[in-house]
């Protein structure tokens, strides 16, 4: 084997990922040293997509689209695997409702950027723009609510079933999403603070994420003087999950290709695009194993440890959110800036609305802190949504923070409807009507159990 820079297939992978560390690092020096771009909170890896986009789009930097868009697809799946088979901490009736009620919130501002997104799709489509794809609206929610990832994936599904450029417009809304966040959230924060509504933190040192001991291990995890590190160990179960993954999405697109040709060329492409959905119910099925085989003691010790997973997470949701920026194709988008810029707008705005009069009457004890995280999280990803929080809660004193994580645990759950729906839009101009209506009535389902469900004076205390 040739070892030499002349075996291009050795070498490439390794070069292009050291790129994707350096703008990484260089990012976090820059978000460091720069105040504009401190006070910004701006997230760093979203900081680093955008440098890397501007050096791919002026010619200084030739790095492989393709392995970006790998990139982005793999790290997604990832992530959500190791999220999933962390062990979920016990908490009490209450705990539990308010996390699946903001699980509840989560999901219906997909639903609303939804509505949004196909109200301003299906105008311009009978309007002004006949050969727009009417189910493009879709991708608002799967930008601004679900990130650069799910951009992705529905995005380049979209594409393959004859919506032009797809992919780059959910890649460019997503990237809009975060400016969003970033821009608006902060501008917000300063107009609260100035009428002395909240307080903000950033003259105060800036805070390092410390956490307690029992955050590190729980009490029966596997002992560290093991001969395998639990690292190894953390890794090892995310990616068998993942390969159980590929293995049972081939087995059911190969059953369909054998049984159904005709629905095998539908559903293939949506099952491979969401494999995360399947990842992420592979990952939470184990865990289940996991805890039978503890319970009737097969096997003696926990091996999960949730901070080390919550740090793959942590590094693949970084990793995909910096390849998914960089990947944008600005030039797709030639045709498209009319539907694109009002949906961006739309989105940010409608999405600041009804976060605020839902935050109000969801947290009523901590309005601002649930506001400022829940918009983070809902126009960029969690981390921009606990950047916002930790500027007026440093200290995360109110559940804000819990809840963007819990919320995101049920939001799973209560999201599998909305891929369903994804799904359907993309199959013809009458099923996009349809989806529009079922939309409506999810999103009806959806408050009516946010209001009514348990006593929300005591969830919310």
């Amino acid at each position: 084997m040739d070892f030499s820079a002349a075996n291009t297939a050795l070498w490439t992978p390794i070069i292009e990922t050291g790129i994707i560390a350096g703008l990484i690092l260089l990012a976090n020096v820059l978000r460091r040293k720069i105040p504009a771009v401190r006070k910004s909170l701006m997230p760093t890896a979203v900081l680093a997509g955008f440098i890397m986009l501007i050096l791919r789009a002026t010619g200084i930097l030739n790095i492989n689209l393709e392995f970006l868009e790998q990139m982005t697809y793999h790290a997604l799946a990832l992530g959500f695997i190791a999220m999933s088979l962390r062990v979920p901490s016990k908490e009490n009736g209450s705990g539990a409702l308010i996390g699946s009620k903001s699980g509840a919130l989560i999901v219906s501002t997909y639903l609303v950027q939804a509505i949004v997104g196909l109200v301003i799709s299906i105008g311009l489509a009978y309007t002004t723009m006949p050969d727009l794809f009417k189910a493009a609206g879709i991708l608002l929610p799967m930008a601004y609510g679900q990130g650069p990832g799910q951009a992705n994936n529905v995005g380049t599904t979209y594409e393959a079933l004859g919506m032009a450029s797809g992919r780059s417009f959910g890649l460019s809304l997503a990237a809009v999403g975060y400016l969003c966040a970033c821009v608006v959230g902060v501008v917000f924060l300063n107009v609260f603070n100035r009428r002395d509504k909240v307080e903000r933190c950033m003259d105060k040192k800036e805070l390092s994420g410390s956490v307690t001991v029992d955050t590190f291990q729980d009490s029966d995890e596997v002992p560290i003087s093991e001969s395998i590190d639990r690292l190894s160990i953390q890794v090892a179960m995310v990616v068998m999950v993942y390969l159980l993954t590929y293995l049972v999405t081939w087995g059911i697109t190969s059953g369909l290709q054998a049984v159904a040709p005709g629905l095998a060329a539908t559903v293939s492409t949506l099952l491979w695009g969401f494999n995360f959905i399947i990842g992420s119910a592979l990952a939470m099925g184990c865990r289940c194993v996991f805890a039978c085989l503890r319970f009737y003691k097969v096997m003696n010790h926990q091996y999960q440890n949730n901070y080390l997973l919550s740090r793959i997470s942590g590094l693949a949701f970084d990793v995909m959110i910096v390849a998914g920026i960089a990947s944008i194709n600005i030039e797709d988008l030639t045709g498209q800036w009319l539907p694109f810029l009002l949906m961006a707008v739309a989105g940010g705005v409608v999405t600041l609305i009804y976060l605020w009069f839902m935050c109000k009457k969801l947290y009523p004890n901590y309005a601002y802190e649930g506001f400022f995280s829940m918009y983070g999280m809902l126009t960029g990803t969690i981390s921009s949504g606990v950047l916002l929080l930790r500027e007026i809660d440093p200290e995360f004193e109110t559940p804000a923070a819990n809840n963007l994580i819990t919320g995101s645990s049920f939001g799973i759950i209560f999201g599998a409807p909305v891929l369903l729906l994804v799904g359907m839009a993309a199959k013809s101009d009458t099923m996009v009507f349809v989806v529009f209506g079922l939309v409506l009535i999810y999103l009806a389902a959806l408050l009516l159990f946010i209001f009514k469900a348990g006593n929300g004076k005591k969830a919310n205390k």
